[in-house]
């Protein structure tokens, strides 16, 4: 949609490209913005994939030739991955309420290995109930928790659920993945966006990914937690049309 520098918009776990839609609006008039539904996911839920590598593949199938890519949580991830693999592909890498490591370990906080565990459990039990409590997950603590869940949960149920299957793997990713040694093969423009309040992406990484990769920038929406580009959409849309101006 619309015109202008080429933007790339992935994502997290358990949502799809109809997250976008109200900020998209704004962007186009800036931007040709391209939105994904991730293999697994909404219109893509019959589409499989086994790997961050395969997934990688899938997109760069339809992706413009280089493209400022914005991953919001587990998109974040995919977005840094193919920024590491194929960086001529990618001229602007931003990581929204994201992490290289999502999960706990020692002298990093992230998400406790039981709560990943826990969602493990509920997801072969009751997996629209559980992507119902993620929904709110995200949203809580912002002083608009409730129309941002509502928010969410509107754009998710507008299109076909998840794959049960690309959920599982995902949270695998999720417990699993580490990218912490590989970002300083980041050679492009790197912006690492947080939002304040987020209780799945703890703030003190954002100051430890300062130290570790001086060549990135960090940015705190102060008001948010890990949507900020519902929570915040027009300081959201800011911030990304700055980039192209800087």
């Amino acid at each position: 949609m619309g015109a202008g520098p080429d933007l790339v918009l992935v994502h997290g776990w358990g949502m799809n490209g109809a997250v976008w839609e109200a900020c998209s609006q704004q962007l186009q008039k800036h931007f040709t913005v391209h939105i994904v539904d991730l293999p697994g996911y909404g219109f893509s839920h019959s589409v499989a994939v086994d790997s961050l590598s395969m997934m990688s593949d899938a997109l760069l199938e339809g992706a413009p030739q280089s493209a400022i890519w914005l991953g919001w949580s587990l998109g974040g991830v995919i977005a840094t991955y193919i920024a590491m693999q194929h960086p001529e592909r990618v001229n602007t890498l931003i990581t929204l309420a994201s992490s290289p490591k999502f999960s706990q370990g020692a002298g990093w906080k992230g998400i406790k290995p039981r709560v990943l565990n826990d969602f493990r459990t509920q997801l072969s039990d009751n997996f629209a109930l559980t992507i119902e409590r993620f929904m709110a997950l995200q949203a809580m603590g912002s002083a608009t928790a409730r129309q941002d869940t509502k928010r969410l949960k509107k754009a998710v149920l507008s299109r076909p659920s998840p794959n049960p299957e690309a959920l599982e793997l995902g949270l695998e990713w999720l417990a699993q993945v580490d990218l912490r040694s590989d970002l300083l093969k980041v050679s492009m423009p790197f912006h690492r966006w947080y939002g304040r309040l987020d209780g799945l992406v703890p703030l003190t990484i954002s100051s430890q990914l300062a130290e570790e990769h001086p060549q990135s920038e960090g940015y705190v929406f102060a008001q948010s937690s890990h949507a900020p580009f519902i929570t915040e959409a027009n300081l959201f849309v800011e911030k990304i049309i700055a980039l192209r101006d800087s």
